[in-house]
């Protein structure tokens, strides 16, 4: 299967057309307009050191139905104690340099490279990529970022400098987002962490379909700050735990 080379216009070829190794399309750059046009055609970025740019649409696909979202009784109770201020777009920069700086296992370095950096901080400008973030006080412990389309929030990175930080940020965010009408968080790559909260693999196909069915609606664009409800999360768990 080909790879495809891009140029200066903005332009991809479809996801289906990635190779075994999911890989779609080589080149290209951060700006707002090719980024958009990626997600809205299930393809993302990943830089890996020593190579040029790197498009992606995995076959499959992990993605976490809003319908299906999960929480651990630990996690629940974490929630409950509520040990952390959950805000959103308060600290896109922050959240995305604390994603870039935190050592991940089996990882040397960072794909948030410079370049990316300043792509997502446009994004972020322009409405469409958000960050939900976790205080103890005044300090920034975690958090998590990521692009909103249509009723789809395509996940990107998270860091915890906290016990359980982006855990909270992150189940936050779910509870808004399913209260907002999104369909699903594409968690893009298997991953342990995010198995625990429900996600699961789907063939590419069946992702690209629900992305259509997704993008329909409009996109809830612009600053979050004040709509996020840092209490969804503890609130409808309680819930749930009470019908149990």
């Amino acid at each position: 299967m080909p790879v495809f080379l891009l140029g200066d216009d903005i332009a991809f070829p479809p996801a289906e057309l990635a190779n075994r190794d999911g890989v779609v399309a080589v080149g290209g750059d951060f700006r707002p307009e090719r980024l958009l046009l990626a997600y809205r055609s299930g393809i993302f970025p990943w830089p890996v050191e020593g190579m040029p740019l790197l498009w992606f649409s995995p076959d499959p696909r992990f993605v976490l139905d809003l319908r299906e979202v999960h929480l651990h009784r630990s996690l629940r109770k974490t929630l409950r104690r509520s040990p952390y201020r959950v805000t959103a777009d308060t600290a896109f920069d922050d959240v995305l340099a604390g994603c870039a700086d935190t050592p991940r296992p089996g990882q040397t370095g960072t794909w948030i490279t410079d370049e990316l950096f300043e792509g997502y901080s446009r994004l972020h400008r322009l409405g469409y990529a958000h960050s939900v973030e976790a205080w103890r006080g005044d300090e920034l412990v975690g958090g998590l970022y990521g692009v909103a389309l249509g009723r789809a929030f395509f996940g990107e990175s998270m860091f915890a400098h906290a016990t359980d930080a982006s855990k909270v940020a992150f189940a936050t965010l779910c509870a808004n987002l399913r209260a907002w009408g999104f369909h699903f968080v594409d968690c893009q790559v298997h991953t342990e962490h995010l198995e625990r909260f429900g996600a699961r693999d789907i063939p590419r196909r069946a992702f690209l379909r629900r992305l259509l069915e997704a993008l329909e609606a409009p996109t809830r664009a612009g600053n979050w700050e004040l709509t996020l409800d840092p209490e969804a999360a503890s609130r409808a768990w309680a819930e749930r735990d009470e019908r149990s």
